[in-house]
């Protein structure tokens, strides 16, 4: 009997050692407090923690006071905790002037004309208060202990060119680069290139076909990442980002962002899949490209959209609303996991049914 009693021991120590051998690093975007109490957020954040979630990439505004109250709930599951805010977008509020936002290639404010959404309310990144407000806001959330790092996001220009499988619904064709969608055309960033190349960017029929005008601008978000990142290194920080996929086949080509070139700790690259009416293996060229522009220098976190109602995604007109459904989320991860991904990251993990999490259990335990 005895015997039979340490069998029986032995096999579920190793079923529960099993079990627990995550082989996936697992993030998940979310945002928060709301309304919910102390007791409610540990619940929640347990939860993540025992299906295998090991940080949070977490969105809960400007008030280092709330990081603070959250942060110390989070820590006491477990998990990392990632202060996710938006950069480049900014509502204006008392510190912010109207004129620090950017100006497309019409004249049009980001703060007056947004393109595409109402929220696209994009600052110039070539401003010195932009760059000051930013690296102090950041400062102030960063100061708190209970944060392991600072998450950017925004941190690119307006979309140039959308993603494909959004024209239809915002009925565009985005054949080119339009001016009313191209940034920025401010005075202070028409004057600064053409002091440092000699051209005037607004006597130019096509400024699409300038290079340099381009790379004037990849460097304008690098130089803004890099400075953010040694404000925040300073602090023993780390500083990651959500970045398109590429860079060199989506990223730099749609929202400027050359981010190979950023001095952070993790890249978080938004694979959605659906918003470029591609498949899962699409994902894994993905993540191939973004290890290979690396040089398989610092780790890339494949960023998973997934769907929110499984059951609509084929009569679901907006493409926003689209995403991996359980049968997918498999693949997904395989496909992100086998080409080069140090882990993945969930948008969101609230969309997440009760066969998601089944299917992510098994995926994120398995070798690749």
């Amino acid at each position: 009997m005895n015997r039979l009693i340490t069998l029986f021991l032995l096999v579920l120590l190793v079923s529960c050692n099993t079990r627990n051998d995550v082989t996936v690093p697992c993030y998940a975007w979310m945002s928060g407090p709301g309304e919910a109490t102390d007791a409610e957020l540990e619940n929640q954040f347990a939860d993540l923690k025992s299906k295998g979630i090991a940080g949070l990439m977490y969105s809960a505004g400007q008030d280092p006071e709330t990081y603070m109250r959250v942060g110390k709930i989070v820590k006491k599951t477990g998990l990392e905790f990632h202060a996710w805010i938006p950069t480049m977008v900014q509502n204006i509020k008392p510190g912010i002037s109207a004129d620090w936002y950017a100006l497309n290639g019409l004249g049009e404010s980001a703060l007056d004309k947004p393109a595409y959404v109402d929220y696209y309310h994009f600052l110039c990144p070539n401003r010195a208060e932009v760059q000051q407000y930013l690296e102090e806001m950041y400062g102030r959330i960063a100061d708190v202990p209970e944060v392991d790092g600072i998450h950017l996001d925004y941190i690119r220009y307006p979309d140039v060119i959308l993603a494909r499988g959004l024209w239809e619904k915002y009925g565009l064709v985005m054949d080119r680069e339009y001016p009313q969608y191209d940034y920025c055309y401010c005075s202070k960033c028409v004057a600064d290139f053409k002091a440092k190349t000699g051209i005037d960017i607004k006597s130019v029929d096509d400024p699409s076909q300038v290079e340099e005008w381009k790379q004037f601008r990849y460097d304008l978000i690098t130089d803004l990442v890099n400075r953010l990142a040694e404000m925040v290194h300073s602090k023993n920080k780390q500083i990651t980002a959500a970045v398109f996929p590429g860079p060199n086949s989506i990223a730099k080509k749609i929202v400027r962002q050359e981010w190979d070139k950023w001095n952070i700790d993790a890249f978080f690259p938004m694979n959605y899949n659906d918003f470029y009416l591609e498949g899962t293996r699409w994902i894994g060229e993905m993540c191939r490209e973004s290890v290979t522009a690396l040089n398989d220098t610092r780790p890339v976190y494949s960023g998973l959209f997934i769907c929110p109602d499984p059951l609509k995604k084929t009569t679901e007109p907006d493409p926003e609303n689209h995403g991996l459904v359980p049968g997918e989320l498999e693949d997904a991860i395989r496909e992100s996991m086998e080409n080069g991904a140090k882990g993945i990251c969930l948008f969101t993990p609230g969309r997440m049914t009760g066969e998601d999490w089944a299917v992510f259990e098994r995926a994120i335990r398995t070798n690749y």
